[in-house]
């Protein structure tokens, strides 16, 4: 056997071994995250059931007429007092406390629960948007390709899909509150000088003319007509992650909170 033979397979056996323990830690890591996920699930519904007719007072509490946190949340925000709610979607795999960290915007890009390095990262609220004063709360997530985190909000591209599943629920610490879908949209993430809508730039609507100016952009870039809309002074729930048919793309389903 030739000396350039032995090194090609020498090299290739390397690269192989390589990407059999790339994948298998990746797999894992998949694995473990999947776990704590469900773990925190599962304690928020025995709380729930445990609380169910019992007010416990809440952390937040400073004055008599403040909002009690529901009992779901009281295990959940002793361990990471982050979380601020949680959305769930029947039939995927979306079941997430949804984060927000007030000193680094960011840090749920890569970081779980636990608050350890995890690059699945956790659905946060976006910097702009104020769980308990906005009327656009912008949730941004990761599209793995494991199919984690905010992967099956693809799903929403089919008109099929969404006439099956047309609500999500989320709740936050206070109250339980399920959302009807208005719109999804395909956009992307434009240069700061690109003069078109960005439904993430949140911060830019303040009066009722742009918030209806908000909702009238959406409308135009739905994928299809779902027959509901939203006006000035109901809650909006904006769900976004990345879209791969084109560079920067971005998918988001936008909802309004059911009266």
């Amino acid at each position: 056997m030739s000396k350039i033979r032995k090194v090609l397979i020498a090299f290739f056996t390397f690269m192989l071994i390589y990407s059999v323990v790339f994948l298998a830690r990746g797999y894992m890591q998949d694995y473990a995250e999947n776990q704590q996920i469900k773990e925190l699930a599962e304690i928020r519904y025995k709380e729930n059931k445990k609380g169910e007719g019992v007010k416990a007072p809440s952390p937040f509490i400073t004055k008599v007429k403040e909002p009690i946190m529901l009992p779901e949340f009281q295990e959940l925000y002793k361990q990471n007092p982050d979380i601020i709610g949680w959305l769930k979607i029947d039939d995927t795999r979306i079941d997430y406390p949804i984060m927000q960290n007030q000193q680094d915007t960011q840090y749920y890009l890569n970081h779980g629960f636990d608050k350890e390095k995890n690059k699945n990262g956790l659905p946060f609220l976006d910097e702009h948007s104020r769980i308990d004063g906005s009327g656009i709360l912008l949730i941004h997530g990761h599209h793995m390709k494991s199919g984690a985190m905010f992967a099956d909000l693809e799903k929403y591209k089919k008109e099929s899909y969404y006439k099956e599943h047309t609500k999500l629920q989320f709740s936050t610490l206070f109250k339980q509150e399920e959302y009807e879908i208005v719109a999804v949209i395909l956009s992307k993430v434009y240069n700061q000088t690109d003069d078109v809508f960005k439904y993430y730039r949140i911060e830019q609507i303040e009066t009722p003319d742009e918030f209806n100016s908000y909702i009238q952009n959406i409308e135009q870039l739905a994928l299809y007509d779902t027959g509901v809309t939203a006006k000035y002074g109901d809650t909006l729930l904006v769900l976004s992650t990345c879209e791969y048919s084109t560079e920067n793309g971005r998918l988001a389903v936008v909802a309004r909170k059911s009266k």
